[in-house]
């Protein structure tokens, strides 16, 4: 697992314990709620850890919201506008998988846009808590192979397809990337409640 951090684990770090003390909440609480230790989540509060995609499910999901939510609003902290510029983007890598994920839309635009880019072989499962607060999602393919799977229902997309939630009654979801040898990139839309 990668040691290195990024500015945006520093955000990040800074607005889960924001987002904790806002509803008056102890470490203790926040990992009873999570199902993620004390121990980790002190150490995330103090950036001396990046959460895992897995992790963040978990703990947005306790504070009630969606990790793009969580993750919108860590990067709105560094201040933005109308207009996210390339630039500026913040770049987010899961340590545990080499998952990327960037925000192309500026923090709190609804619809809410991310592009992601899933190495070979790479699994990334959100509980479904990380779901009960949007409205919609859609998930396009640019490149690569993408299984999704909701639930038992298994989806596999291909270049240019695209996939639209049943978020009624939100299940636990993984993405795969079945390849060996190349990442797969997609965009997602997400719509908040």
């Amino acid at each position: 697992m990668s040691t290195i951090m990024t500015d945006l684990d520093d955000l990040l770090a800074r607005r889960i314990r924001r987002e904790r003390e806002a509803r008056g909440w102890s470490i203790a609480t926040l990992a009873a709620e999570s199902g993620v230790s004390r121990a980790m989540i002190s150490k995330i509060e103090r950036a001396e850890a990046s959460p895992t995609a897995a992790l963040l499910g978990r703990l947005s999901g306790a504070l009630g919201l969606t990790i793009s939510a969580l993750l919108a609003r860590a990067e709105g902290d560094a201040g933005g506008g109308r207009v996210s510029r390339a630039a500026s983007q913040q770049l987010w890598t899961d340590p545990g998988t080499g998952y990327r994920r960037r925000a192309l839309s500026p923090p709190g635009a609804e619809p809410e846009l991310v592009q992601v880019e899933l190495p070979p072989g790479a699994r990334i499962a959100y509980p479904a808590a990380s779901y009960r607060f949007l409205r919609g999602q859609v998930v396009w393919l640019e490149s690569g192979t993408l299984i999704i799977r909701e639930g038992e229902e298994e989806t596999t997309l291909g270049p240019g397809d695209a996939l639209a939630y049943d978020l009624t009654t939100p299940r636990d979801c993984e993405f795969h990337n079945p390849s060996g040898m190349e990442d797969c990139r997609y965009i997602v839309t997400l719509s908040r409640r």
